[in-house]
């Protein structure tokens, strides 16, 4: 640890890199990834605290890594109560909902408009009693389905509130003689997204053929 890296010991760069983990970890939205970052840097923190006798540092960051870990335990396997909802029209909450979250849906679908839901069926997903996702998607043309919004709330963006909706109502679309969706926009940001969810790229859209998908 005593070998020199740009002027400055190892363990000095340990330290640097433990604090830049914890730092990023307080710019994520999502709880989860929080949690890992926060858990991976106080690790390292506790590691370089004991490593230079600072047992202060080294002692408050293995507490901190206990608590991250019993924290990440509750998140990834605690029972989660969903529900599915599917609306013709929108109502006056979904507005709300939409416009609240407007700057972030913009993000990821920069070409989206309030009014489209309108004409858009409109599937809800809500995740212990709070909205986490919606989905718009276009009339049924020849068995295909446009994609116009599949949206998550950042603190329920681990796929999960994405898989539930796909599960929820893959039925009750074949049922409508809807067997594949497929969203245009091909939004770098958004893409990761579509892949984890089972939809493969084809020329220039992705597409998921529900027939295919397995529950």
């Amino acid at each position: 640890m005593d070998t020199l890296y740009f002027e400055l010991p190892l363990i000095e760069w340990v330290g640097y890199m433990a604090s830049t983990l914890v730092l990023v970890s307080l710019s994520l939205s999502s709880i989860v990834k929080l949690r890992i970052f926060n858990l991976i840097g106080a690790a390292i923190f506790s590691f370089y605290g004991f490593y230079i006798d600072a047992l202060p540092v080294g002692i408050m960051n293995l507490i901190i890594c206990l608590f991250n870990m019993y924290y990440l335990r509750t998140l990834l396997f605690k029972k989660e109560v969903f529900e599915g909802i599917c609306i013709d029209k929108p109502d006056k909450y979904l507005r709300l909902f939409l416009n609240y979250h407007k700057d972030d849906v913009q993000r990821f679908f920069p070409e989206f408009k309030i009014e489209q839901a309108e004409s858009s069926k409109i599937l809800m997903a809500v995740r212990d009693m709070n909205v986490a996702g919606v989905m718009l998607l276009s009339d049924n043309k020849n068995g295909t389905a446009e994609v116009i919004l599949d949206y998550v709330t950042p603190q329920y963006r681990d796929y999960k509130t994405g898989k539930y909706l796909l599960r929820r109502f893959k039925q009750q679309l074949l049922n409508e003689g809807v067997n594949s969706l497929y969203y245009s926009e091909l939004n770098p940001l958004h893409s990761k997204y579509f892949q984890r969810m089972g939809y493969r790229l084809e020329g220039e859209s992705y597409v998921l053929n529900l027939n295919n998908r397995a529950d």
